[in-house]
């Protein structure tokens, strides 16, 4: 017997999600996957900082997250990708900010480039609807 669950659907209103035909997440049963999240701005506007893009991609999949009824603290793995391995630090500092006591596994990985040449770094999650308690230690 196969169970099937509901997939909801969360858009981010990203002007890529309608030609590519992708989600900014999608949550099946507990589960929530977030897409590769750029650093944009409602208004098309991207941050030359990578700290602050940083910031940015997380506060747009913590908004979808909480959409699909999950939140930072349900997140077991995050994604980075960046455009520079230097900027593994900046990154790092924002990813520590929302996720220092979760503790999610985490890669970060060097890429060529992404669509828009402003963007340094990208970031998706994975989260897991009440696995929030504290780390085992």
């Amino acid at each position: 017997m196969t169970h099937r669950h509901e997939r909801q659907l969360v858009a981010s209103g990203s002007p890529y999600e309608e030609p590519i035909g992708f989600s900014r997440a999608v949550r099946v049963g507990d589960r929530v996957v977030v897409a590769g999240t750029a650093p944009n701005w409602p208004d098309g506007q991207v941050d030359p900082d990578v700290e602050a893009q940083a910031d940015r991609c997380i506060e747009i999949m913590l908004a979808a997250l909480a959409e699909a009824g999950a939140a930072a603290e349900d997140v077991v793995r995050t994604r980075t990708y960046l455009v520079e391995a230097a900027d593994w630090e900046a990154a790092g500092r924002a990813h520590g900010r929302y996720f220092r006591a979760t503790r999610p596994a985490s890669t970060m990985v060097v890429v060529s480039g992404f669509i828009d040449p402003r963007w340094k770094v990208e970031m998706e999650a994975e989260a897991i609807i009440g696995s929030g308690s504290p780390p085992i230690a």
